[in-house]
């Protein structure tokens, strides 16, 4: 058999995040597969071309964050977990050495004490940096990551030795941008210029009740140029180029935040349900899942499937990137020092997110 090619690679990958999630919440029999088969190209390149994070240290204090702040979309989250082998850390912060998720927690979907439950819950799985159950909640606390890591800069960076240079990317869809926590703290990102935040909005036109005109109207490109943002758009969901290309944009951006528009398909490949609500909320059901997967090249008849590369594909990206990353980091003088204050900054973090905090104090370490 020849070598598959990087680019068949990635359409390997990216299906096996989207088969994984038809797959389990078809065993659910409850679930959110529509936005999962439509975001598994961006959380792909997020994840595998990306994001400074190391699978076997996921507390590593200058990893990137990402929150899935449309967190009904969780399977794309358990199924990235998985196929990059994070490695699990207990609510004490111990590393435990077994996987975060491993393939029966996805078969257990939505089940009780599954590591792979209907929304990410932190201190519950590693790699969750934020629960994010209610719409707009992601979106909101990763505005409180982006402040803490720029007090962390602030406070304990010396010249020409960053300690702490990580940036937050998290995902949103229709229901976050309608939240009002969701326009106050991007309001709150656009004044403060927090360049180490990256929001990318999955643009389907599509809500549990219909498409999205029904009551969400407004310009999204206008509001966040309002804000102050740097407004970027990536017309296919499916072009990891485009899309990479796009998340460049954002690390050179300096001075305001990126607000990236993906338009999207929901349920994506579903040659009946796609682009409708009925993908956003339910099971595709059997007989569409082997027309989806057969859409997709894939075995019609196979479950919970891991090709045969597709594991080692992301160990050869995001395996190896942020193990050298966090490599290097851990050579840098004043390291070892600096993290003796990682427990109360985390605590920081935490405080700027979820409680009232006079940000005059915080602008000025900006």
């Amino acid at each position: 058999m020849n070598a598959m090619t990087k680019q068949e690679l990635d359409k390997l990958s990216i299906n096996t995040i989207r088969t994984l999630s038809i797959d389990a919440v078809q065993q659910a029999k409850s679930g959110h597969p529509g936005t999962p088969m439509a975001l598994a190209p961006l959380v792909y390149t997020i994840w595998n071309r990306v994001m400074q994070f190391d699978p076997e240290d996921p507390i590593w204090p200058n990893r990137d964050r990402f929150v899935l702040s449309n967190g009904h979309a969780s399977m794309l989250l358990w199924s990235v977990l998985h196929l990059t082998g994070v490695k699990a850390v207990n609510a004490d912060y111990e590393r435990l050495g077994n996987p975060a998720v491993s393939l029966d927690d996805i078969r257990r979907f939505r089940q009780l004490d599954s590591k792979a439950p209907g929304h990410p819950e932190y201190h519950w799985v590693s790699g969750v940096e934020t629960t994010s159950g209610p719409l707009g909640q992601g979106v909101a606390t990763s505005v409180g990551m982006a402040i803490g890591q720029k007090w962390l800069a602030s406070r304990y960076n010396q010249p020409g030795f960053d300690i702490f240079d990580y940036h937050i990317y998290a995902v949103c869809g229709d229901g976050c941008m309608m939240e009002g926590v969701a326009s106050e703290a991007a309001s709150l990102a656009g004044h403060l210029g927090l360049d180490n935040l990256c929001w990318v909005y999955d643009n389907n036109h599509i809500t549990i009740e219909g498409n999205t005109r029904i009551a969400f109207t407004e310009d999204i490109a206008a509001r966040f140029l309002g804000y102050g943002w740097n407004v970027l758009r990536v017309g296919d969901a499916n072009d990891v180029e485009r899309i990479e290309h796009a998340l460049e944009v954002f690390r050179q951006t300096k001075g305001r935040p990126t607000f990236i528009i993906l338009d999207s398909h929901i349920g994506y490949g579903s040659p009946h349900k796609q682009d409708t609500a009925e993908a956003h909320g339910e099971p595709l059901g059997d007989e569409e899942i082997r027309l989806t997967k057969r859409s997709y090249g894939w075995p019609e008849d196979a479950k919970f499937l891991v090709p045969d590369g597709v594991r080692e594909h992301f160990a050869a990206g995001i395996g190896a990137r942020g193990a050298e990353a966090r490599r290097l980091a851990r050579r840098r003088p004043f390291y070892h020092r600096s993290m003796s204050i990682v427990r109360p900054a985390r605590l920081l973090v935490t405080f700027l997110s979820v409680r009232n905090y006079d940000f005059s104090i915080c602008q000025r370490h900006l």
